[in-house]
């Protein structure tokens, strides 16, 4: 593994990388000022070999990816964010309402995740919400289900009264296994509130979490990208989130996920070079060194570039998902979903190990 930095020191452009490669060779915790120097490199070459490294000394060669799918139960919201194209109000054309069988008419005995995250419905109890994973985890009890994000949970606290820890054992009681990591967007409030300004701020956001895993519910962590954020935005973020991990050791995986402009409020935003995609996920590899694994959003980066990011640190290819809605409503223009095969395709031609992993990153199967 060490020969990935073989005579690192004279091929770097960027000496200041020189730096980082000492630290991250001596697992010494990088600072805020070593974020800054990644963030601003632009030899990107020699920043994905230290981040490949990195990958590399934690789990070799293998590259995650689950049977899942996602399902939004509905996307009726009471709030309104600008960065958002799939909520929509009750009198909405678009607007619509899942009822339980059609939920259960999604399922299949294939799937190993099931990830569920909706609208904040106005009108919907939080029994409604209860029922619902009831009901999926009786129809297919060997799936894990990933459902509802902080900013959800802090909905239904407040709609039934309940605190955050009396709401997550609720769920956990119907069958919830883990948290997925949406809703934390960015967490610098002056940007949050450009963006998102009615949702749960960041400090929230962050308390769920640190709730779930007091109570052993394991947690993933995202960031929103591409947008108003400066770098030093990205690196606070990703700072706050390796404090919790610190305190915790409750989050399974960190998901940079790419804005999507087109058919949101924030649609005149210029795109990002792809080069910031790369320095975001190579980043989020070295900076949080106490999470297992960060993920290449096929979604929103869409299949090719996900492919590269693999290069720069990246562990995990998320999943199948078959009907993604959420991201794809903003403008995705990556598929809808894709199949195992693509998955073992996709990875292996990459040059890496595909295993076949469930919720929790157990390990199902090794392709060879």
């Amino acid at each position: 593994m060490e020969k990935l930095l073989d005579n690192f020191d004279e091929f770097c452009i960027d000496k200041n990388l020189i730096l980082i490669k000492d630290k991250v060779l001596s697992n010494k915790r990088l600072s805020f000022k070593d974020a800054e120097i990644i963030m601003k490199t632009n030899d990107l070459n020699s920043l994905g070999i230290i981040a490949r490294y990195k990958k590399f000394s934690k789990d070799g060669d293998k590259i995650y990816f689950v049977v899942n799918r996602h399902i939004n139960p509905t996307n009726i919201c009471a709030i309104s964010c600008k960065f958002c194209a799939f909520g929509k109000t009750m009198k909405s054309p678009d607007a619509y309402e899942m009822s339980i069988d059609k939920i259960l008419s999604l399922l299949d005995d294939e799937l190993k995740e099931i990830h569920i995250v909706g609208g904040l419905h106005p009108n919907w109890k939080f029994d409604k919400y209860l029922e619902i994973i009831g009901e999926v985890s009786n129809a297919l009890p060997t799936a894990h289900i990933k459902a509802f994000t902080a900013v959800e949970i802090d909905w239904f606290s407040e709609i039934s009264g309940f605190s955050y820890q009396k709401v997550i054992e609720k769920l956990m009681e119907a069958g919830v296994d883990a948290l997925p990591g949406g809703g934390a967007e960015v967490f610098a409030p002056e940007v949050r509130k450009k963006i998102c300004s009615p949702k749960t701020d960041g400090d929230s956001w962050l308390e769920v979490h640190r709730e779930a895993h007091k109570l052993g519910l394991p947690s993933n962590a995202t960031i929103l990208y591409g947008h108003l954020e400066s770098i030093y935005d990205v690196i606070d973020h990703l700072d706050q989130l390796r404090n919790l991990q610190d305190e915790t050791n409750g989050f399974l995986a960190f998901i940079p996920v790419l804005f999507q402009p087109y058919n949101t409020m924030l649609k005149d935003i210029k795109p990002f070079p792809f080069s910031y995609d790369l320095k975001v996920h190579a980043l989020s590899r070295l900076y949080l060194d106490n999470f297992p694994h960060i993920k290449a959003y096929w979604i929103t980066l869409g299949e090719k570039a996900a492919q590269v990011a693999f290069h720069f640190g990246v562990s995990d290819a998320d999943g199948t998902i078959v009907s993604e809605k959420i991201i794809h409503d903003a403008g995705a223009r990556s598929e809808i979903g894709h199949t195992r095969e693509f998955f073992v395709r996709m990875i292996k031609d990459s040059g890496y190990l595909p295993i076949e992993r469930d919720a929790l990153y157990n390990e199902l199967k090794v392709y060879d």
